[in-house]
């Protein structure tokens, strides 16, 4: 059944992010799509930061233009991504226009309060990470899911010529810096190792891991290159250093990244290791002295790594692209059209 869907969510003005996927993938669906950009601010950030005021005025702001939308589009289903800045208010305006409404939460729960108040207007909620899943449930929020991120099969493919900056290497990181990842990455210097990612420019002038940086913001065309042309894609995925932050989500990176047919190296993540098999469809390490050890074999055993890698693609094109993910997502929605939103509150 064909659908007429409004989706709000952030749309980075360099490259693509999730938000583009999941649109590319309703599209191929066979669905009608609005899109609704929730990033577009109409108060400087600089301003919003260091002002409450600013702050609430353009969120304010923001939510009235996203109920006019949804008044004038009329959707059959209205998705929100990550959801921190829309109100309950919002959601109840577009549910009593007739839209079912869906939420997916995409990042780990930095801001989640904004969340909790506003989840119980959704008729379901669908998580990137089970942390999200468990924090819910446990306020007592009915019609949670986890639906993880996945891959575009398009986007996320095996591109001709090298990595950016030239050849490729052993190891490549393409993220943000922080400092576990620091710390895990140290056992590296001095080998092939390149990092690409914002923040690392913060790093010592006596680090050694300064001589293996390459580049802060990457588009996506680079990073699938940059994983092509490399033997080993490490994907440390982020820890609050203060263990408030609960994080076992994958990250987008682990699907793109298997689905360029790269070898992937991970750390134990709970939810990577949920949908795939150690050793089967990727590698994984524990401490840093674990990391370079499974550096040191994997470069050294290419028949190995390639099994590893074949195997791990078949797997994330098969059973985690993104329209898989939106099919699932849009089959609920028809169920809680019919009514079935009752039932598994119920249940």
């Amino acid at each position: 059944m064909t659908m007429r869907i409004l989706l709000s969510g952030y749309h980075n003005p360099h490259y693509w992010t999730v938000t583009e996927y999941i649109e590319r993938a309703i599209r191929a669906l066979g669905h009608e799509l609005v899109v609704f950009d929730d990033g577009t601010c109409r108060i400087p950030g600089r301003f919003r930061e260091c002002n409450r005021w600013f702050e609430r005025a353009d969120r304010s702001w923001l939510n009235r233009r996203l109920q006019a939308r949804a008044g004038s589009v009329r959707p059959e289903v209205l998705i929100v991504l990550g959801g921190e800045l829309v109100d309950p208010k919002t959601i109840h305006r577009a549910r009593t226009g007739g839209a079912v409404a869906l939420l997916w939460t995409i990042d780990a729960p930095w801001n989640f309060e904004s969340i909790l108040r506003a989840a119980p207007a959704y008729d379901r909620i669908f998580c990137q990470g089970t942390e999200a899943v468990e924090i819910l449930c446990g306020s007592g929020i009915a019609g949670v899911r986890w639906l993880p991120m996945a891959c575009d099969p398009e986007s996320h493919r095996r591109r001709p010529g090298g990595a950016e900056g030239g050849r490729g290497h052993d190891v490549v990181f393409v993220g943000s810096h922080y400092p576990v990842r620091e710390q895990l990455f140290a056992g590296l210097a001095g080998s092939d190792f390149a990092i690409w990612g914002p923040g690392w420019e913060q790093l010592p002038m006596t680090s050694p891991l300064r001589m293996h940086l390459k580049g802060a913001h990457t588009a996506p065309a680079a990073w699938t290159r940059i994983y092509h042309a490399s033997k080993i894609v490490l994907a440390a995925h982020y820890r609050d250093p203060r263990g408030r932050i609960p994080c076992h989500q994958a990250s987008p990176r682990v699907f793109e990244a298997m689905a360029c047919g790269s070898f992937v190296l991970s750390d134990r993540q709970r939810d990577v290791l949920a949908l795939f098999r150690e050793g089967e469809h990727l590698a994984c390490f524990g401490d840093a002295a674990e990391l370079a050890e499974k550096v040191r074999h994997y470069v050294g055993n290419p028949g190995e790594r390639e099994h590893i890698a074949r195997r791990g693609q078949d797997a994330v094109l098969r059973d985690h692209t993104y329209v898989g993910r939106l099919r699932e997502l849009l089959e609920e929605a028809e169920r809680c059209g019919r009514g079935g939103i009752a039932a598994g509150a119920a249940s």
